[in-house]
């Protein structure tokens, strides 16, 4: 594994995303991490799972300088396997708990609303999917997941905003569930899964399928229709003057 790094110790497991400064998702990582997270799965040695980032940056989220020049076969799979990253994720049948280190915008924030549980470091670190803004159609799974924890009616508006917001903030919509120094995320984190790990395991398993069934379903369905729109707009005169725009800041703050 090149984009990610696992540990396992005592029955838990942690994932660090480990991708240059702030850890953009590319299609590797992606792989990666369907795989590595199904791996653990069935892992009957891993009770539960951590992901986490580095120093200031959970993930930045979707790699957009790489993404930007994949030709039309390439963007095809990169987005069909986003699109199945959630629906891991979520349908991860142990606790899993989200150590937010840092900025958690878009792509990163996906994959820290697919767990039970998210620590958030407290500073100038945003979160939120501001996928619309950038010009990305948003699928109704992801919001279904977000709705999951914000409510529909604060779902849809964040989303058609592209709302970014800070940890105390977050907090106070349930976007996260804990606040602490970015010091203490980590064993935040680990002490909550070392709470879940006590319960017992089938029960929390079978429960959790119970309640994240439809969640789940809405997840792993057909969503072929949305890939296709989602790829026409992908390729769309404004949308790739958008990305333009968006990738010279990006490499302006990188240099």
């Amino acid at each position: 594994m090149e984009t990610i790094k696992l540990t396992i110790t005592d029955r838990l497991a942690v994932i660090q995303l480990d991708r240059g400064r702030s850890n953009p998702i590319n299609h590797q990582m992606v792989k990666e991490l369907v795989a590595c997270v199904q791996e653990l799965d069935s892992n009957k040695d891993v009770g539960g799972l951590i992901i986490t980032g580095k120093e200031n940056f959970f993930s930045s989220g979707i790699d957009l300088i790489e993404a930007y020049n994949y030709d039309e076969e390439q963007i095809r799979a990169f987005w069909t396997d986003f699109m199945r990253l959630p629906a891991a994720l979520a349908s991860f049948r142990k606790p899993l708990v989200a150590a937010i280190s840092g900025h958690s915008p878009a792509g990163g924030c996906v994959v820290a609303i697919c767990a039970d549980y998210r620590v958030m470091a407290d500073g100038p670190y945003i979160i939120g999917l501001n996928e619309i803004p950038v010009g990305i159609i948003v699928p109704d799974s992801i919001f279904n997941l977000y709705a999951f924890w914000l409510g529909k009616r604060r779902a849809y508006q964040y989303l058609m905003e592209g709302k970014l917001v800070k940890a105390p903030d977050a907090l106070e919509i349930g976007l996260v569930d804990e606040v602490t120094t970015a010091l203490n995320v980590m064993s935040a984190a680990e002490a909550k899964m070392r709470e879940y790990m006590k319960f017992s395991a089938p029960t929390w398993i079978r429960s959790k399928q119970n309640l994240r069934r439809e969640l789940v379903g809405q997840l792993n369905a057909d969503q072929s229709q949305t890939l296709d729109a989602m790829l026409k707009q992908w390729w769309a005169p404004a949308t790739r003057k958008g990305l333009e725009m968006m990738i010279q800041q990006l490499k302006s703050k990188n240099s």
